[in-house]
C-alpha cells in the first residue's frame, strides 16, 4: 500500500480509497438480494418435473438474462446524473420482490424469483459506470470484482447460517439477508454518488466515455464483428462455469462428504479474490494499451490451459476436491474478471473509440445468462442420470478447451486489427 501510494498524490490516494470501497461494499450488498437462496436446499419440493431449487434459479436466471438484454440499451445511453437514482429504484425493486416470494404459498412464489433478477442484472453496469474511464479503473475495477469472489460465499454463508442457527423458514431467509446488508448498500450507493467525474488526464489516457445511441453501437459492432463474438464465446463458457460452482457449490461440497458448508462456502473464496484482486490491480502500472490488452488474452489462455489440467487431474483421482475447488475458481474467475474491469476497457483505449463499456459488457452478460439458463434446462431434462460432481468436471474440461481455443483466435483476430488500421 506505501509503495502504491508512494507512485500517486495524496489526492488520488484518497480517491482510490474511496471509490474502491464504495464499489467494492455496493456491490457486494446486491449479492444479498441475489444469491442467499441457493443455500437453501428445499428438499422434496419439485414442479413440472423440475426440481424446485433449480426452477427458482432458473426463474431469476431467466430474469437477470432479459435484464442484461435491457441494460444493452439502457446502461449505453445512462447519462451520469440518473445513475443514483436508477440503483435505488432497482434495488428497491429487488428487494419487494423477495418479499413476495416469502409470503406467496409454494408452488406460487417462484415468479417473483424472476421479478428478483429483472433488475439485479443492471447493477454492475450502473456501478461501474462510475468507474470506467479513469487512468486507475482496473485497481477500482479490481476491487469492485473481488466483491463478488467473496461476496456470493459469505451472502449465502449468512442465509445458512439464519436457517440452520435462527430457524429462519427457508422462503423468508433471502429477505432477511437483504436486509442484514441494507446499511452497507445504503453506505457504499451514499459514496459513489459523491465521486467526481473523470478528470482531464483521465480522458487523455483512456478515451472519453460517452452514452451510445442506436447509430453508435451499430458502427462498433460492425467494425469488430469476429473479436466481439470470439470474446462473447470466451465469456459464455466463463459464466455457465461460474453459474454452476456457484449455484451448486453446496452440493459439491455434499458429494465429497463435507458437512461444514457454510464455512466451506466463506473461506474456499477468499484466497481467491486475493490473488485476483493482487494480478489485475498490477495491470494499473501498464501504460502502454496494447501491451495491456493483448495481456489480458495470454492470461485468459493461461487460465485455460491451468483449469484444463487441474480438471484432468480430479478426473483421474489425483487432484483433492478442495484444492480443485479453489484453484478451478482461481482459473476462472481471474479471465471472468479481466472481463469486468481491464479487457473491455483497454480495448476501447487501444482503439480510442469513444463508447463505453457498458454497451460491450451487456452483450456479453446476455448470452452468457442465456447459456446458463440452457446448461441447467440440459442438467434437468437430459436422459442420462449424471451427479452434480461429475457435472462439475464435464463442465471444467469444456470451458477449458473453449477458452484456450478462442483465446487464440481473438489474439490473432486483433493483431490483424491493428495491422489493418494501424494503431498506435
Amino acid at each position: 500500500m506505501k509503495a502504491l501510494q508512494s507512485r500517486i498524490s495524496k489526492e488520488d490516494f484518497n480517491f482510490l480509497l474511496t471509490a474502491s470501497s464504495a464499489a467494492f461494499i455496493t456491490y457486494l450488498s446486491m449479492y444479498a438480494f441475489r444469491k442467499p437462496f441457493t443455500a437453501a436446499t428445499f428438499d422434496q419440493l419439485s414442479l413440472w418435473g423440475i426440481d424446485y431449487k433449480i426452477l427458482l434459479i432458473i426463474s431469476q436466471l431467466v430474469g437477470y438474462t432479459i435484464s442484461k438484454y435491457i441494460g444493452i440499451k439502457l446502461i449505453a445511453e445512462l447519462k451520469p446524473e440518473k445513475r443514483t437514482k436508477t440503483l435505488i429504484y432497482l434495488m428497491l425493486f429487488a428487494w419487494i420482490s423477495l418479499f413476495f416470494f416469502a409470503i406467496t404459498p409454494y408452488p406460487f412464489n417462484f415468479p417473483f424469483m424472476f421479478l428478483n433478477g429483472l433488475p439485479l442484472g443492471m447493477i454492475w453496469g450502473v456501478v461501474f459506470s462510475y468507474l470506467e474511464g479513469r487512468r486507475f479503473t482496473e485497481l477500482l475495477g479490481a476491487a469492485m470484482a473481488s466483491s463478488f469472489i467473496v461476496a456470493s460465499g459469505l451472502v449465502k454463508g449468512v442465509g445458512r447460517y439464519t436457517i440452520d442457527q435462527w430457524s429462519v423458514p427457508e422462503v423468508w431467509m433471502p429477505f432477511l439477508t437483504g436486509f442484514i446488508f441494507l446499511p452497507a448498500l445504503i453506505f457504499g450507493t451514499k459514496l459513489l454518488h459523491k465521486l467526481p467525474p473523470p478528470s482531464k488526464e483521465d480522458i487523455l489516457l483512456r478515451t472519453e466515455r460517452v452514452p451510445m445511441n442506436y447509430a453508435d453501437r451499430k458502427l462498433f459492432f460492425r467494425r469488430f464483428i469476429p473479436g466481439i463474438i470470439f470474446s462473447v464465446l470466451i465469456y459464455v463458457g466463463l459464466t455457465i462455469f461460474r453459474d454452476l460452482r456457484d449455484n451448486f457449490a453446496v452440493e459439491f461440497w455434499t458429494g465429497y462428504g463435507y458437512s461444514n458448508t457454510p464455512a466451506l462456502l466463506i473461506f474456499s473464496e477468499i484466497p481467491i479474490a486475493i490473488l485476483v484482486l493482487i494480478i489485475i490491480a498490477l495491470m494499473i502500472f501498464i501504460k502502454d494499451n496494447k501491451f495491456a490488452f493483448f495481456m489480458n488474452l495470454v492470461v485468459n489462455l493461461f487460465s485455460g490451459v491451468f483449469l484444463l489440467v487441474i480438471t484432468v487431474l480430479l478426473m483421474l483421482n489425483k487432484f483433492d476436491p478442495v484444492h480443485w475447488m479453489i484453484l478451478s475458481g482461481f482459473a476462472m474467475y481471474l479471465p471472468y474478471i479481466i472481463f469486468h474491469t481491464v479487457y473491455f476497457e483497454r480495448w476501447i483505449a487501444y482503439f480510442k473509440i469513444k463508447s463505453n463499456i457498458g454497451f460491450l459488457m451487456y452483450i456479453s452478460d446476455a448470452a452468457g445468462y442465456l447459456g446458463s439458463t440452457f446448461i441447467l434446462l440440459f442438467k434437468n431434462f437430459n436422459s442420462y442420470q449424471i451427479s452434480w460432481i461429475d457435472f462439475f468436471k464435464i463442465s471444467g474440461l469444456a470451458t477449458s478447451i473453449l477458452i484456450i481455443i478462442l483465446s487464440v483466435l481473438t489474439f490473432f483476430y486483433f493483431k490483424k486489427q491493428h495491422l489493418k488500421y494501424q494503431v498506435l
